[in-house]
């Protein structure tokens, strides 16, 4: 039996890691804030009008299609073309739907509505037959092409009208933002055509899964024309990521690249969105109401008064998606807001001398302006903070220059405030206004409204906190405590050594306050300075509140700036904040920014595996159990230090000139490095979850085995074992031709399954055999092929699974009977033949092959080949595991 040939120290090793994994798996897919996003619905049934392609157009495209999204009176209106308002192209990523511009598209209808229609947007969308390009980068190229006809398509349909776009601004969902980007890289393209990029959880860094070539490549070739071609791409782009929520394409992966000299790209989370301050899944996005409200109202800030579509002015347009997606300061949006307000008028002007104040309106009945003299404050404080809970968008604080009592004119500082959830807030520090006289906080005349307003002096140091995170390997059994004894409004924690992404921490903040009446709330904003990935969380206080601490983007080397906790609190509470490391998070984080890479190292270790197990056949005759075999064989000295060392030596340019003369491709460790993916010991790590991998996988393919052919015996006695085994029995050529033909008229993956099924038909009969012979006679040796066979049946699984999302986009695309381009063809014309020959190998047939030495000894260089270029770029995976089988099947001929 498989478990009896595995020690139970090592079958506890092997639970152990399942343990572990699943922690980490339950963190990436479990692990986070509800779905806080609210349902967008429509007010009017949705209607998608077909627009009618040229003909070659749709010839050529056959599966690909156009549509104006409408509802009610709109709809009707415009099935009578042209159209007059400002188009925008909604492009759906993997597996996504042409409805999926719903959302978006109602909510303009309705803001139009809300203004008489005096601008409007023209909603279109792509429908891409629901292309599954996120497994499959043959068609990325394609689609690209498509959607530039698209654009030209739609700017016809303006022809004549008085205020004609010649541009089109677009929203590109997953894999639709990495389509929208790769349409400058076409050699015919004009870049003038679009005029905004918003991308949606699209992963612009990198592929997800590097399943093909060909998508590898197509990122490749995008992201290298906007690196080289930066200074000249004037078109403004907006990166929103869906935060942790988001566990099929993480938020890292969505980050634009900072270059220098390009200010029009801006990359943020949806939770640090203003007005948002959600995360959402990869499908919620495109229809989470808090962020497609943020969108529409960024795109009506966004037109021209003069030309009634989207401005041409990055400058504007920068500053109006800056405004939205970064930084609100609870105004509307003005293109050069009035620095200097009148503040005249019939209104009380009331002086406070004090540090602290605070002032509850409620039915005011006049304009009460009160002023704060500033020269005294100075002398002691080096800042103030300032808080009101009316958020509307009227101007509320003000500076005055010179003056004593009142002032006729300030200096408006409600565009330096910012917008959080309860509140607006405003911290300047004294220091850079040194001439200013006097703080004026505005409180207008409301009725049935109640608001409260604080502002408090105080130094920098009394609210800033120093508090060093624990370490990693306290495994959450330590923790480090501050105390916030102060009755002050706002303080900042500084989080020092936090800046790895392998860290993750969980924080407690425990609010105890005095007896009060009314609910106090307050927010605690974990602030990421070297990117947009700020999230909040609301508490009313007295509470104890848990935030989860760990980031999508690592600290950059050069800079210096400190992760902060920011803390609005009431003076009412004290608040204790500890921090301890999360165990469960930093495993989370392992699976979430490595997990892809898993299938390479469960292949290194069966090399290793099968490497044992071929020389074992050369030195002793017989082939160890797999279980056993994997223990002895498996071990990760034999292969992380050759990857370290060939990293290591690729800092040395002689040896960087050598690696290019070779032709050899980027090593996938430093690939990693560039992105920022280094966990201390991740290559361990992987390695030890890929030995438990294929632990459980062995155990699977065992038991499998042994059930289907209890099946086949319930069914079907088997006849005798033959006396005469050949190698290649009558029907084995006519079966590869038939397996090749099939390759080659439609799909390779197909090929490859096909032979896999037949592979695991031999494997289940000749169990069956041995079954119902082993107590009516002895076996013969050269018949005892069944553990070769189920580890040969391990292997073809492996590479079955890789073929697995080229056949499932083959068959959901079945218009196109033929595969084109085909990245598996090649591997099916090599490995039909060597699974056939495979199938009917024997131990006796090979042990005394003179190639048997030599193929013992490829697997271990080839486990090392496996990490050191496939763990990035998985579709290299199966080069590496064709090859020890094509040579075990050449030992039957030499």
């Amino acid at each position: 039996m498989f478990l009896h040939s595995v020690n139970l120290w090592n079958l506890a090793f092997y639970v152990f890691m399942v343990f572990m994994a699943t922690l980490g798996l339950w963190d990436v897919f479990f692990g986070f804030e509800e779905n806080k996003c609210s349902m967008s619905y429509m007010f009017e049934y949705p209607e998608y009008q077909k627009i009618e392609l040229p003909k070659k157009l749709a010839k050529r495209y056959p599966a690909y299609e156009l549509y104006l999204y409408g509802e009610g009176s709109y709809a009707e209106e415009h099935k009578i073309l042209p159209l007059t308002g400002i188009p925008v192209l909604f492009l759906p990523g993997n597996a996504g739907s042409y409805k999926q511009v719903r959302s978006i598209g109602s909510i303009a209808l309705r803001k139009a509505e809300d203004i008489d229609f005096k601008y409007h947007f023209d909603f279109f969308s792509v429908n891409f037959n629901e292309e599954l390009v996120a497994l499959y980068g043959g068609s990325l190229q394609k689609q690209t092409k498509f959607v530039h006809e698209c654009i030209k398509t739609i700017l016809k349909l303006y022809k004549g009208q008085e205020f004609a776009p010649k541009s089109v601004a677009i929203i590109g969902h997953s894999m639709g933002g990495l389509v929208a980007r790769a349409l400058l890289t076409l050699k015919n393209f004009k870049h003038d055509l679009i005029n905004l990029l918003i991308t949606q959880a699209t992963p612009h860094v990198a592929p997800v899964m590097p399943l093909d070539r060909f998508i590898t490549d197509f990122y490749t070739t995008v992201n290298n024309y906007w690196i080289l071609n930066a200074r000249h791409i004037n078109l403004t782009t907006l990166s929103v990521a869906g935060g942790f929520r988001d566990y099929q394409v993480r938020s890292g992966l969505t980050f634009l690249p900072k270059l220098s000299h390009h200010t029009s790209a801006l990359s943020v989370v949806s939770s640090a969105v203003p007005k948002t301050w959600v995360s959402t899944d990869h499908l919620s996005i495109v229809w989470c109401k808090q962020l497609q409200l943020t969108t529409v109202r960024a795109f009506f800030d966004l037109i021209d008064a003069d030309t009634k579509q989207i401005t041409q002015n990055s400058k504007k347009k920068l500053s109006v998606l800056t405004h939205h997606f970064i930084r609100h300061p609870s105004k509307h949006f003005e293109e050069n807001p009035a620095i200097i307000s009148d503040l005249t008028g019939t209104s009380m002007w009331v002086p406070v001398k004090v540090s602290k104040w605070t002032y509850v309106a409620y039915n005011e009945s006049e304009k009460i302006y009160f002023t704060f003299p500033l020269e005294n404050h100075r002398k002691i404080y080096t800042h103030v903070y300032c808080q009101s809970t009316m958020l509307d968008t009227n101007s509320w604080i003000f500076a005055c220059i010179n003056s004593t009592s009142m002032c006729q004119q300030g200096v408006d500082l409600s565009w330096k405030a910012e917008l959080l959830p309860t509140i607006k807030t405003l911290t300047l520090r004294l220091q850079d206004y040194p001439s200013l006289s006097h703080l004026v906080v505005y409180v207008p005349s409301v009725h049935g409204s109640k608001f409260v307003v604080d502002c408090e002096f105080f130094k920098k140091e009394t609210r800033s906190i120093q508090l060093p995170v624990t370490h990693l390997f306290s495994f959450g059994l330590s923790s480090r405590k501050v105390m916030l004894n102060t009755n002050g409004l706002y303080y900042n924690i500084e989080l020092l050594n936090f800046g790895q992404i392998y860290q993750a921490f969980k924080i407690n903040v425990v609010s105890k306050c005095s007896a009060v009446k009314e609910e106090i709330t307050s927010i605690y904003k974990l602030h990421i300075p070297w990117s947009y990935e700020d999230s909040l969380t609301v508490a009313q206080a007295p509470s104890s509140t848990e935030i989860s601490l760990k980031l999508h983007i690592a600290q950059p080397e050069n800079d210096s700036h400190v992760a902060l906790l920011k803390m609005y609190t009431s003076s009412d509470c004290r608040y204790e904040v500890t921090i301890k490391t999360s165990f469960s998070q930093i495993l989370g984080q392992v699976v979430r920014f490595h997990g892809g890479a898993l299938p390479a190292y469960v292949v290194s270790n069966m090399l290793l595996t099968y490497r044992g197990q071929l020389y074992s056949l050369f030195s002793t005759g017989c082939c160890l159990e797999y279980a056993t075999m994997l223990d002895k064989e498996a071990k990760p000295y034999k292969v992380d230090p050759f990857v370290i060392i060939i990293k290591f030596l690729l800092g040395y340019k002689w040896f960087n000139e050598l690696w290019d003369v070779l032709l050899l491709p980027e090593l996938d460790a430093v690939i990693l490095t560039s992105q920022s993916m280094c966990f201390p010991l991740i290559s361990l790590i992987l390695f030890l979850f890929g030995t438990c991998t294929a632990y459980w996988s062995g155990l699977l393919s065992s038991a499998s085995v042994r059930l289907l052919s209890s099946l086949w015996l319930a069914l079907k006695r088997p006849s005798e074992l033959p006396k005469d085994i050949k190698m290649i029995s009558p029907d084995l050529p006519f079966l590869t031709i038939v397996l090749i033909i099939v390759s080659w008229t439609t799909c390779g993956a197909l090929a490859i399954l096909l032979s896999y099924v037949y592979y695991v038909f031999k494997v289940v009969h000749l169990q069956a055999s041995l079954t119902t012979f082993k107590n009516s006679q002895p076996v013969n040796p050269k018949h005892s092929r069944r553990n070769s066979s189920v580890h040969h049946l391990r292997f073809i699984c492996n590479d079955a699974e890789d073929t697995w999302p080229l056949l499932i986009y083959w068959l959901k695309n079945l218009y196109y009977f033929k595969l084109n381009p085909d990245p598996c063809k090649p591997l099916a014309f090599i490995l039909i033949p060597t699974m056939a020959i495979l199938g009917n190998t024997y131990t006796v047939s090979i042990k005394s092959s003179k190639l048997l030495k030599t193929a013992s000894q490829f697997p271990l260089p080839l486990a090392v080949g496996v990490i050191a270029f496939g763990s990035a770029h998985l579709y290299r995976v199966p080069c590496f595991v064709f090859i020890p089988l094509l040579l075990h099947a050449l030992c039957n001929f030499m």
